[in-house]
């Protein structure tokens, strides 16, 4: 059966942060895509990401609150590799995860942001179609 593109939005894997379902991020996190972020040189695998920050499988002993990192966010869609670098802070880490938050970025890297996500919902949405 065919889902509308809308109805598909909307549904998107994208979570809550509440039982109530009502979210308090700023932008809608998402994970099961198919991304990594690059940190001095290393792959870490992401465990969601936003336009506004990531939350990465990383060694939090290696990381500081409030510590700037260059971060290398890389996107497979379709056949394609798509890469936005930017600056991050550290906001949290524990338990082997470290939350970052992107710094305020020019239109052109926000733009960016917004291209890839919107490529990897209309990703989804094909891969939805062809199960």
């Amino acid at each position: 059966m065919s889902m509308k593109f809308g109805t598909f939005l909307n549904n998107t894997n994208s979570y809550k942060d509440s039982e109530y379902g009502e979210s308090k991020r700023r932008y809608s996190r998402r994970e099961n895509d198919r991304c990594v972020a690059v940190i001095n040189n290393q792959p870490h695998p992401i465990y969601n990401w936003s336009v506004g920050g990531v939350l990465v499988n990383a060694d939090d002993r290696l990381y500081a609150v409030d510590e700037s990192v260059p971060v290398t966010m890389k996107f497979k869609i379709g056949s394609e590799v798509k890469a936005v670098e930017q600056t991050a802070r550290v906001i949290r880490r524990a338990a082997g995860k470290v939350a970052l938050q992107f710094v305020p970025r020019d239109t052109s890297t926000n733009g960016q942001m917004q291209h890839i996500l919107n490529d990897c919902i209309t990703d989804q949405f094909v891969e939805s179609q062809l199960a």
